[in-house]
C-alpha cells in the first residue's frame, strides 16, 4: 500500500488499566465514590447510632444503678433492727416499697440474704399495668401447645437468670447490671446491689425498667434518614451512569450501524468528543479509526487506478509488438521485437511480485507481534550477504556500526525488507565499483532516542524537485543503460510504509562537494529505540 494508508490519526493514545485501578479513570473514579458514598452513609449511620445507643443504655444502667443504691440504703435504714447483728423486718420493708416512688414501667424486687423472694414493687403498690388486649375473635383460638411451650420455656429462663444475677450479688457484694429478658419475653435492663447494714448483708434489691426495646426502636427509627440518604444516593448514582454511560454508549453504537448501513466514511460526535474521561476518548477512536479506514479506502482506490496503469503500459507494448510480428520480414527485426516481448513480460512479472507483496504488507505488518530486535545484528547479516556474492567490478556494500548494539521495537522480516530495498536502490544506481556505505548511529530527540540508519550511495542523486516523489507508488528514474523493466518504483514506497508503521520516518537527501555539485544519494531511517 502507499505510504499515507498507515497515516491514520493516533493523537489520542490512552494506556490501559489494569481493572481494578481507578486512579487513571475518571469514570471509574465516579462509580466507586458514588457507590462508595451510599454504603458509607449507612455505615456511619449505623455506627453512630450504635454509639448513641450504648449511651443510651450505659446512662439508663447508672441512672438505674443510682436510684437501685437509694432505695437500698434507706430500706435498710427503716426497715432493719438489732444490734451489732441487724436483721430486716420484712413488713417494714413491704412498707417501704409501697411507700416509696417506682416509676412507671420499672420493678423494684427485694430479696432476702437466701436469695428468696420477700418483695415486689407489682405485688405491694396499687399500679396497675396496662396492656392492649389482643382484637375479640368469634371463636376461642385452639390452644398452641407449641406455643404455651416456649411461654413456660421464657419463664423458666427469665427466672434462672434473675437467679443468677442475684446469687452473683451474694456471692461477690458487689452491684450487677445486665439487659436480659423478663418473664414476658420483653427485654429489661436490670441492676441488683446488695443491701447492707454496718457491713452485714441483709439482701438484694433488684430493680428492673422494660424501655429497652422503646429505645432500640427509637434507634431504628433515627436510621431511618440515613437508609433514605444512602437510597436516594444510589438512585442518582444509577441515573448519572445511565446518563454519563450508558446513553453516550447507546449514541456510539448507534452512530456505529448508521455508518455501516449508510456506507458512510467517517463518524462524528462532537459533544462527546468534547468529554474528558473515557467516552470522550472512546468517540474520539472510533471517529480516528473510521477516518483512517477512510483514508485507506481511498489508498485502495488509488493503489488499484495506479497497478492499472502500470499494467496497461506493458499490455499495450506487448499487444503492439504482437501484431507488428506478423507483418516483419526479416530476421533481425523478428529477434528485436523478441527482444523487447521478453522485456515487456520481465516488466510485467516485475510489477506483478511487487504490487502482491505490497498488497500483502498491511496483513503481514499486523499479523506478526512487535519484539525487540537488534539493529546491529540485522544490519551486519543483511550486508553480509552482499560480501558474499561480492564480484569483481560489482558494487560493494560496507557497514559502520557503534560496538553497543542498538535495539529498535519491531517486526524484524519487515524492517530488513526496508534495508534491502534502501541497498538495492543504491546499487541501482552506483556506478561500477563503486560502494555502498550503511552506517548506523544514535540520536536524541524531544520524543527519546532514536536509531538512525543512513544509506549512501556515489550516483548521480535525486533531483532536489523529487527528493519527495522518489517514495510514491511506480516513481522510477533510471540512468541511461539500466536494464528495461528491472525496476517497479515500488520499492522505496514500501520502504517508507514499513518504517512509519514502526513510528519512524524515512528521507531522501543529496551528497554535495564543495562545489555544490551532487556526488551521490543518502536515505536516512529514523526508528524510536526500544527501551531496555
Amino acid at each position: 500500500m502507499a505510504s499515507d494508508t498507515a497515516t491514520g490519526k493516533a493523537e489520542h493514545p490512552r494506556r490501559i488499566l489494569p481493572g481494578w485501578r481507578f486512579t487513571g479513570s475518571r469514570l471509574g473514579r465516579l462509580i466507586l465514590a458514588l457507590n462508595m458514598l451510599g454504603l458509607l452513609i449507612l455505615v456511619g449511620g449505623a455506627l453512630v447510632l450504635n454509639e448513641i445507643r450504648r449511651g443510651l443504655l450505659e446512662t439508663r444502667i447508672e441512672s438505674m444503678t443510682a436510684q437501685a443504691e437509694l432505695l437500698a440504703d434507706i430500706i435498710a435504714d427503716i426497715a432493719t433492727r438489732g444490734e451489732p447483728t441487724p436483721e430486716m423486718e420484712y413488713p417494714g420493708a413491704w412498707t417501704a416499697l409501697q411507700d416509696l416512688y417506682i416509676p412507671q414501667g420499672q420493678r423494684a424486687r427485694l430479696f432476702d440474704s437466701q436469695g428468696r423472694l420477700t418483695s415486689d414493687s407489682y405485688l405491694v403498690s396499687s399500679r396497675v399495668e396496662v396492656a392492649s388486649l389482643p382484637p375479640a375473635r368469634s371463636k376461642p383460638a385452639p390452644e398452641n401447645p407449641n406455643a404455651a411451650a416456649r411461654d413456660q420455656r421464657i419463664v423458666r429462663e427469665a427466672r434462672e437468670a434473675l437467679a443468677r444475677e442475684v446469687a452473683t450479688v451474694q456471692r461477690t457484694g458487689e452491684k450487677v447490671a445486665t439487659v436480659r429478658r423478663s418473664e414476658t419475653g420483653r427485654r429489661i435492663v436490670s441492676v441488683s446491689v446488695p443491701v447492707r447494714r454496718v457491713r452485714a448483708g441483709l439482701g438484694v434489691l433488684t430493680l428492673e425498667a422494660s424501655d429497652v426495646d422503646a429505645i432500640v426502636a427509637r434507634q431504628r427509627l433515627a436510621l431511618l434518614p440515613f437508609i433514605i440518604v444512602a437510597l436516594g444516593v444510589t438512585l442518582l448514582s444509577s441515573i448519572l451512569l445511565h446518563m454519563f454511560v450508558v446513553r453516550p454508549i447507546l449514541r456510539l453504537s448507534a452512530a456505529a450501524d448508521q455508518v455501516r448501513a449508510a456506507r458512510a466514511r467517517a463518524i462524528s460526535l462532537p459533544d462527546l468528543e468534547a468529554r474528558e474521561d473515557e467516552i470522550g476518548d472512546l468517540a474520539k477512536s472510533l471517529e480516528s479509526m473510521t477516518e483512517t479506514l477512510s483514508m485507506r479506502m481511498d489508498a485502495i482506490e488509488r493503489f488499484a487506478a495506479d497497478v492499472s496503469h502500470e499494467i496497461k503500459n506493458p499490455l499495450t507494448s506487448v499487444r503492439s509488438a504482437l501484431e507488428t510480428l506478423e507483418l516483419v520480414k526479416t530476421a533481425a527485426q523478428r529477434d528485436r521485437l523478441t527482444t523487447l516481448l521478453k522485456q515487456d513480460v520481465s516488466r510485467l512479472d516485475r510489477l506483478i511480485t511487487d504490487i502482491s507483496n505490497a498488497s500483502r504488507l498491511d496483513a503481514e505488518l499486523s499479523r506478526d507481534a512487535p519484539r525487540a530486535i537488534d539493529l546491529n545484528r540485522l544490519l551486519g547479516e543483511i550486508t553480509s550477504l552482499y560480501r558474499q556474492d561480492f564480484v569483481a567490478g560489482d558494487v560493494g556494500v560496507s557497514l559502520s556500526a557503534p560496538s553497543q548494539g542498538l535495539r529498535v521495537s519491531g517486526r524484524e522480516g519487515p524492517l530488513g525488507q526496508v534495508f534491502r530495498n534502501l541497498i538495492d536502490n543504491a546499487r541501482s544506481f552506483s556506478p561500477k565499483g563503486g560502494e555502498v556505505r550503511v552506517s548506523l548511529d544514535r540520536a536524541a530527540g524531544d520524543e527519546g532516542p532514536w536509531a538512525v540508519v543512513r544509506v549512501e550511495d556515489d550516483g548521480p542523486g535525486v533531483p532536489p524537485e523529487n527528493l519527495e516523489s522518489v517514495f510514491e507508488r511506480f516513481y522510477t528514474s533510471r540512468p541511461k543503460g539500466t536494464a528495461f523493466g528491472g525496476n517497479s518504483g515500488l520499492g522505496l514506497a514500501i520502504a517508507r510504509q514499513i518504517v512509519e508503521a514502526h513510528g519512524g520516518d524515512v528521507r531522501a537527501d543529496n551528497r554535495v562537494n564543495e562545489k555544490g555539485e551532487r556526488i551521490g544519494a543518502v536515505f536516512t531511517v529514523r526508528l524510536p529505540e526500544a527501551e531496555l
